[in-house]
């Protein structure tokens, strides 16, 4: 009667009976009743016989099951013994199992084969049953110390890994915990020193024992705390540690760096993109490893936030400090010209007012107005350069022509205060590209503020050096000087040293905002020397510029300005247009002065009407005109026959770009900002034909 032949689910569920887990024995033999010997012999040991009749079926159950010992038969037909061994010794599985050969007869060769397959005994044939059971007995208890020593070691592994997991919870509860506390301590103040004196405490002695935090710009360190504090003689920077600092700023990546046991981590602050300080945390080398090196990182980006937002803060603070300081200023000194104003018109509506006293009051009232003028022209220039409109008409001029003219502008102020001015040009011609009218604002603003602030009987030095294809222009004074801790912000807009109400000098603080603008419109740059306050300051502006190549050089000093405006007048018609009934009525009784005919319109349809009767040679136009604004007047105007010829002048308080954009497409033929100056008005109406052609002559 054959054996039995025990699947692999069949052992599995024995192996579920009893207390102790049962193992399994493979028996490999091709013949029937040797499985029916080897299970009566092994069915003491209780354990779970699996018979195989070949060698194929032995390795489908090797691939299945797991085995304590395999008894396998040397000599089947289809796969002998042999080669069922090499074949299961090739399975990761079965690589260690224990192999005992069965057979009746063993040479050398065949045992020496055997045992390098990994066999660890020979069973003669007819077997004696209990020298069989003996030794497979041993396997069986082998194999099961084994399995219970795995099981152990898989207990304690994954023990382990609970604890570590746990550890590595409770660590990220407490780094997360740690980074949460340290936000909120940097961001509870938006005070920028509070942010700073807040880090510390974060830093130390979490991070390190000791930290440095340092502010720096472009590579120059502005600021440099320890903490804890330190002696003076021990703050000096190792010169290691500060290559380290450069490295980290301009990389913006952490630098370590070690000495005498002592570890240090250089984290930059970075916001934008760009360096802006760092924080040093110094540490025992053991000590800083990186997990703290990485907790320093998510803290140094967390504290780089807090001190961007405190610095913006800070930033938007002072500048709403200076925007209601400027206005105070602003509403002071745009009062302070009318107090003067109406005096002098008060004493010149009294009886009896000699005629010098009534040309000292006409005086008054033209200094005064033209001081306001320069105010809201300045006024007017910073807002056009905030918003990125102001454009410069490049034109050769001579260096002579623009100290001529700037001077010109200046001499009053220097001349009224008892000043010197000295001019020292350089002995070659000097040429520069550049728009001559806002040249001569830049270098009259600067003698004007350096006569401001100088006393009476000082001297201001104007002096020029050129050299490479570059102009230096430098004013110097003898005044007031610049306190080291303001020279910095000298051209900042709205900035001035002194806020006082009764400071001695007035101004709205935007003169050198519009010189730097100006020069950087022409590619040159300024800068500002002071050696503190009572020494005086100079201003040195850069220009590029050529030497004069023996060309004709160009006209536009004050000589040709004063020939033009001095030239005969032919009788002319002029049409003023403005709804503002004083500013027509002024203008006219003006221009009635110098001899012309003049007829006044308020409004756009009165304005055609009289046009057509009168035939103006010239039109003065306003363009802030009820009804139909001044642009469409005048385009009516050129389409008119009687004043398509005429000279058109826009005269309006709009000065921006797109105005005088628009002036241009309706017809005009000049834009001028009111209160227009009268000495160009003048020279502008004196001949009409040479001003059109002179300004297409700049247009070309």
């Amino acid at each position: 009667m054959a054996a039995p032949v025990i699947t692999s689910a069949e052992a599995t569920a024995s192996q579920q009976l009893g207390g102790q887990e049962k193992v399994n024995i493979l028996v490999v033999d091709d013949l029937p009743e040797k499985h029916v010997v080897f299970r009566s012999i092994l069915e003491e040991l209780g354990q779970n016989v699996i018979s195989a009749r070949s060698g194929k079926e032995a390795l489908k159950f090797i691939l299945e099951m797991e085995f304590a010992v395999i008894l396998l038969d040397v000599n089947m037909p289809d796969i002998d013994g042999l080669e069922t061994a090499s074949l299961i010794r090739q399975y990761k599985k079965s690589a260690q199992t224990p192999i005992v050969f069965i057979t009746a007869y063993v040479d050398e060769r065949q045992a020496a084969r055997s045992y390098e397959l990994g066999a660890v005994d020979y069973i003669p044939s007819p077997v004696v049953p209990d020298v069989l059971r003996s030794k497979v007995r041993v396997f069986v208890e082998l194999f099961r110390m084994n399995r219970q020593l795995q099981q152990q070691a898989a207990a304690r592994e994954a023990l382990a890994r609970s604890e570590a997991a746990r550890e590595a919870a409770e660590q990220a509860i407490e780094r997360s915990d740690f980074l949460s506390r340290a936000s909120q301590s940097l961001s509870r103040s938006l005070n920028l020193e509070d942010t700073i004196q807040a880090l510390f405490p974060v830093a130390v002695p979490v991070l390190g024992d000791r930290a440095t935090f340092v502010l720096a710009t472009d590579g120059v360190l502005s600021r440099v705390e320890h903490y804890p504090p330190v002696e003076a003689s021990a703050q000096e920077m190792p010169a290691g540690l500060r290559a380290a600092l450069d490295t980290a700023l301009e990389t913006k990546v952490l630098e370590r760096w070690e000495e005498g046991g002592r570890a240090f981590a250089v984290c930059p602050l970075l916001t934008n993109g760009k360096s802006r300080g760092a924080l040093i945390l110094e540490a025992p080398a053991a000590a800083m490893d990186s997990s703290r090196i990485s907790l320093a990182r998510d803290v140094v980006a967390r504290a780089s936030i807090a001190l961007e937002n405190a610095r913006l803060y800070t930033a938007v603070q002072d500048a709403d400090r200076r925007k209601n300081e400027f206005l105070a200023m602003l509403a002071h000194e745009l009062r302070n010209p009318l107090a003067p104003i109406r005096n002098a018109v008060h004493i010149m509506q009294g009886d009896d007012v000699t005629q010098p006293t009534m040309n000292w009051a006409r005086d008054v009232i033209g200094r005064q107005a033209d001081h306001m003028a320069r105010l809201i022209d300045d006024l007017l220039d910073v807002s056009r350069i905030v918003q990125g409109k102001v454009v410069v008409k490049p034109e050769k001029l001579t260096l002579a022509s623009l100290v001529e003219r700037s001077i010109e502008a200046s001499s009053p102020r220097v001349t009224g205060r008892d000043q010197t001015l000295h001019v020292e040009l350089p002995e070659e011609g000097v040429v520069l590209h550049g728009d001559a009218v806002r040249l001569a604002q830049v270098l009259s603003n600067l003698i004007n503020n350096a006569s401001k602030f100088s006393g009476p009987g000082t001297r201001i030095d104007l002096s020029a050096r050129y050299a490479a294809g570059e102009l230096k222009l430098s004013v110097k004074d003898q005044g007031a000087g610049i306190d080291a801790g303001f020279l910095p912000h000298i051209f900042d807009l709205f900035a001035q040293a002194d806020q006082s109400l009764d400071r001695a000098q007035g101004g709205l603080g935007i003169g050198l905002t519009l010189v730097k603008h100006l020069v950087e419109l022409h590619g040159g740059h300024v800068v500002a020397h002071s050696d503190g306050v009572g020494r005086g300051t100079e201003i040195t502006v850069t220009l590029p510029a050529q030497l004069e190549d023996g060309a004709d050089a160009p006209s536009s000093g004050p000589a040709s300005r004063k020939a033009a405006a001095e030239a005969a007048k032919a009788p002319s018609r002029i049409l003023v247009v403005d709804d503002l009934a004083a500013s027509a009525e002024t203008l006219m009784t003006l221009l009635e002065m110098e001899g012309y005919e003049v007829r006044v319109a308020n409004e756009g349809m009165e304005a055609l009407r009289i046009a057509e009767d009168f035939r103006p040679d010239v039109v003065l136009l306003d363009i802030g005109l009820p009804g139909m604004n001044g642009f469409e007047v005048a385009h009516r105007l050129r389409q008119q026959p009687e004043s398509r010829d005429a000279l058109m002048i826009a005269l309006t308080g709009y000065g921006e770009a797109e105005s005088r954009t628009r002036s241009a497409q309706a017809g005009f033929d000049f834009h001028m900002v009111k209160p227009a100056d009268v000495n160009l008005l003048l020279s502008l109406l004196a001949d009409p034909q040479q001003a059109r052609q002179a300004r297409a002559a700049r247009a070309a």
